[in-house]
C-alpha cells in the first residue's frame, strides 16, 4: 500500500464547495482531501469528512485505471478545486476520466456531488444504479443536476457496459423504504482483485484515519465524558474521541450512552468550562457511561468486515432473501480486498469474509439483529425506532 497524498502548496479557497447548503453536513463549505495509492499504478481512494454534530466520518470515492488507459471513477466527492487537481494528476500520467459511477440511489451524500463532479470530466460517461429517487417530489435525474445527454442507468446485465472486460458488478434488488429506497452496486475489479462497495461493509480502525485527524476539534470534542470534561490535544484522546465518534455513527445511541434532558443540559451548558460557539454553547446533551470502551472493543472481531447495525437493523432486515442472494453473487468473485466508503479503507478481505459479515441474515432476520458478535444492549435504541417505524407504516415490517 502507498503513502497518501494532499496537494502541495494549498490555498484556503483549495477546499471550496459551495453547494454545502444543499445537503448541510460538517465541515460545510470547505472540505479536505486526501489522496491514497492503494494499488500502484491502478487503484487510489480519495477521502473527505462529512457529519453532524461533530460526528464524522470519511466519505470516499475510488479511482480505478482502465486496462486500456483512462480512469473510472466510483462515488464521486465533493470536486473542490483540491480534489480536481488530485485528479487531473492522475489523468496526466494515465489518461481521462471515462466512467463515472453512482452506485448508491438513497444515499444523497454520495448523488449530490454527481452533476457538479461531471461538469469538471465533460467526456466522461455517468453510469447510475437503476432505482433513482428523489424526496419530496420524484423528479428526472436531468433536473437533478445530472448531464442529460451522457447519464445512463445501469443495466443489470454488467456485460452490456463498456468496461465489461474489466468490471463485474452486482445490483442489490431495490429494498422498499416507505418514504424511499434502497440499492447499491459493488463493483468488482478483475485487474486488481478490488471489490468497492457503497455502505453495505465496512471496517472499524481503533485509531482516527488520516483525514479525520485534520479536524482535531471533532475528536476532543467528544473525547469528553461530560459537558465540563477538559481534555487536552493528545494521541490518547483523539483515539478516544474516534472510538466514540465510530459508536454514534453505528449505532447512533448506544446502551453506554445516556441522553440528558433540556433541563439539566441547559443548567451544564452554565457551568461547562467551554461556552464558544465552537463548543455549541456549552451544551452537551449526553453523558458516557465508564463502560463504553467495552461497546467499541466489541467491534473488533477476527473478522475485518462489518455490516452497519443501523443496516442491520432498518435496511436488509426488510428483504433478507434479495440481500442474501446479493451477497451469494459477490461472494462468487475473488476479491483480495475491499473498498468501502466510509470509515477505513482498504480492508484487507476476501469472499468468505463478506459472506460471514451477513451471517445475521441466516438466524432468523424476521427479528432483530441477531449478530452475537456485538452487544445486544447496544441494539435497543434501533429496535425501539424499527419497531416505531413499522407500528405506523412509515416503512414495511421486516420480512421473515
Amino acid at each position: 500500500m502507498q503513502g497518501q497524498q494532499i496537494q502541495q502548496n494549498i490555498r484556503p479557497q483549495d477546499f471550496s464547495w459551495p453547494f454545502w447548503p444543499i445537503v448541510p453536513l460538517y465541515p460545510y463549505g470547505k472540505r479536505r482531501t486526501i489522496r491514497q495509492e492503494v494499488i500502484k499504478d491502478k487503484l487510489w481512494t480519495f477521502d473527505q469528512i462529512q457529519g453532524i454534530l461533530y460526528v464524522i466520518v470519511p466519505i470516499r470515492m475510488s479511482v480505478v485505471k482502465l486496462i486500456g488507459g483512462g480512469l473510472l471513477i466510483y462515488a464521486p466527492v465533493a470536486p473542490t478545486p483540491e480534489c480536481i487537481q488530485l485528479v487531473r494528476e492522475l489523468e496526466e500520467q494515465h489518461g481521462e476520466v471515462k466512467y463515472i459511477i453512482l452506485p448508491t440511489v438513497s444515499g444523497i451524500e454520495h448523488k449530490v456531488f454527481v452533476g457538479p463532479f461531471a461538469r469538471y470530466f465533460k467526456k466522461a460517461q455517468v453510469y447510475v444504479a437503476p432505482s433513482q429517487w428523489s424526496f419530496p417530489l420524484n423528479l428526472p435525474l436531468s433536473w437533478l443536476g445530472f448531464p442529460g445527454n451522457r447519464t445512463h442507468i445501469l443495466p443489470f446485465d454488467s456485460r452490456q457496459t463498456p468496461f465489461a472486460d474489466q468490471f463485474d458488478y452486482a445490483i442489490l434488488n431495490t429494498i422498499e423504504l416507505g418514504l424511499g429506497r434502497f440499492q447499491e452496486v459493488a463493483f468488482f475489479d478483475k485487474y486488481s482483485q478490488t471489490l468497492l462497495v457503497t455502505d453495505s461493509v465496512v471496517s472499524v480502525p481503533k485509531n482516527p484515519p488520516a483525514i479525520v485527524q485534520l479536524y482535531p476539534y471533532s475528536l476532543l470534542f467528544h473525547a469528553k465524558e461530560d459537558a465540563f470534561d477538559v481534555v487536552v490535544d493528545n494521541e490518547a484522546n483523539r483515539r478516544k474521541g474516534w472510538q466514540k465518534i465510530c459508536l454514534f455513527a453505528l449505532y447512533i445511541r448506544p446502551s453506554t450512552l445516556e441522553s440528558l434532558g433540556l433541563l439539566e443540559t441547559l443548567a451544564n451548558a452554565f457551568k461547562a468550562p467551554d461556552r464558544s460557539k465552537q463548543a455549541y454553547f456549552g451544551l452537551f446533551p449526553f453523558r458516557w457511561q465508564y463502560n463504553w470502551q467495552q461497546s467499541f472493543d466489541a467491534l473488533q472481531t477476527d473478522n475485518p468486515l462489518l455490516v452497519a447495525p443501523i443496516l442491520q437493523t432498518l435496511i436488509f432486515n426488510r428483504a433478507p432473501q434479495d440481500t442474501f442472494n446479493w451477497v451469494e453473487k459477490v461472494a462468487s468473485w475473488d476479491f483480495k480486498r475491499i473498498v468501502s466508503c466510509h470509515l477505513d479503507s482498504p480492508i484487507e478481505a476476501n469472499f468468505s469474509q463478506f459472506r460471514q459479515a451477513f451471517n445475521f441474515l441466516t438466524q432468523n432476520p424476521s427479528l432483530t439483529p441477531q449478530n452475537q458478535s456485538l452487544p445486544q444492549t447496544d441494539f435497543q435504541f434501533l429496535r425501539a425506532v424499527d419497531r416505531n417505524l413499522s407500528k405506523f407504516r412509515i416503512v414495511p415490517p421486516p420480512q421473515s
